[in-house]
């Protein structure tokens, strides 16, 4: 029971990686706050799950309803111990069919942006001034991904995964003499909603490409987050960790 009276906040929890997260935390012994854009897959996630956790539906790009949100979680919990901030899109309407720059309008960059990057700065400012208030020694992870190095994908999603691990590493700084742990994970292709958008032939080949030669699984990255979260990682701070299955080596 690695997060035993522990409340931690995962966004993007209805569907992947975020409901396999929730699935393991819960096991552990945590609190959940379970968040996401899409009310019916949240709340499904929460059917799942045994314990004392809430569901806060909401857009996380919009930095009013974060901060809902976290009077919510003070006056249910009075306090928060770790984030996993996962929630993220790969394209957003007006991005072109290609999600080539000249293809881009300001709305689609927008999207991406707000979600990815603005909606995890709205979720950890929120996070850490209810932690310094009850000056509580904190971990946050951000979920970023091994397009942030390769540049293998749309250019506002890999754009903002690339954004993610400097604001990693500069919160980690930041806040490292508050005794708040911030560190981040790049996930290779793994199996999920993101991954069922495109055709069964080229998750094939890219199955064939990894050197262990298969997609990853959501619990696989859950299961790094619940390293990163826990006191296993306790002298871990501005670290990215990468299930890839070495399709990408740094």
């Amino acid at each position: 029971m690695r997060l035993e009276n522990k409340v931690i906040l995962i966004s993007g929890a209805g569907l992947g990686m975020g409901r396999a997260t929730a699935k393991i935390f819960s096991e552990e012994g945590a609190s959940l706050i379970l968040n996401d854009i899409n009310d019916s897959d949240v709340k499904e996630t929460l059917d799942m799950l045994q314990g004392d956790h809430r569901v806060y539906t909401g857009d996380i790009s919009d930095s009013s309803m974060v901060l809902d949100m976290f009077t919510f979680i003070k006056s249910s919990y009075g306090r928060i111990d770790g984030v996993i901030n996962n929630a993220g899109i790969g394209r957003a309407p007006g991005d072109g069919e290609n999600a080539e720059i000249q293809e881009t309008n300001d709305e689609g960059w927008r999207g991406v942006i707000g979600v990815n990057l603005d909606g995890t700065f709205h979720i950890t400012r929120e996070a850490v001034r209810l932690m310094l208030e009850k000056n509580t020694k904190g971990s946050i992870v951000n979920i970023s991904s091994t397009s942030a190095y390769t540049g293998d994908g749309p250019l506002a999603y890999c754009t903002s995964k690339g954004a993610l691990l400097a604001f990693t590493r500069a919160l980690a700084l930041n806040l490292s003499s508050k005794g708040i742990r911030v560190n981040a994970i790049c996930p290779g292709p793994t199996s999920g909603r993101m991954m069922d958008s495109i055709p069964q032939e080229w998750q094939d080949s890219l199955a064939a490409s990894i050197p262990l030669g298969r997609l990853g699984e959501p619990e696989e990255v859950a299961k790094t987050s619940l390293f990163l979260i826990s006191e296993d990682s306790s002298f871990y701070t501005g670290q990215t960790l990468s299930p890839n299955g070495g399709s990408h080596m740094h």
